[in-house]
């Protein structure tokens, strides 16, 4: 008999999920998306944290497919055009071409352990309780920081009326 999956797992499974369907339909209306990422990644922050108290065990990020990674980068960075690009906090502000933020980047480098995370599972490679691990693990010291990045920008973004 199989035990029922306690609900902060399906949550973050399922969030996990639409983020990477999502990011996966980024040839369709890129509106749609912009408005989509608003809402959800508030919920993948909530569904990640619930895990930010739990004892803390040895990291195991897989490596990434950089083609992979490359191409929807490049994607994201096309469809952004002059959007995508934030000053950081100790960013020397002198030119456009100066700005170190990537909203391509934060959200190419979330969807690649997301997505990594969720191939495992369907593979059968890794029990649920591992893969949400790694991406607890991964989130504290990699993506936790793009996907705070890139709600602050989207943040900018709409109130300045650029999406």
């Amino acid at each position: 008999m199989e035990l029922a999956m306690p609900e902060k797992q399906q949550t973050l499974l399922q969030v996990a999920r639409e983020y990477c369907q999502l990011i996966e339909q980024t040839d369709s209306g890129e509106q749609q998306i912009f408005t989509a990422l608003i809402k959800l990644l508030p919920r993948l922050h909530a569904a990640i944290v619930a895990y930010a108290d739990e004892q803390e065990v040895d990291c195991n990020v897989p490596e990434a497919d950089l083609d992979a990674r490359f191409e929807l980068f490049s994607r994201l960075k096309q469809m952004l055009g002059d959007r995508d690009g934030y000053w950081l906090e100790f960013d020397v502000v002198s030119d456009e071409q100066c700005k170190s933020g990537s909203l391509a980047d934060d959200l190419t480098d979330i969807y690649c352990e997301l997505k990594a995370g969720l191939n495992a599972l369907e593979e059968n490679a890794r029990p649920t309780d591992q893969t949400i691990e790694n991406w607890r693990c991964g989130y504290k010291v990699h993506w936790g920081k793009h996907l705070i990045d890139a709600e602050k920008h989207l943040f900018e973004l709409r109130s300045s009326n650029r999406l």
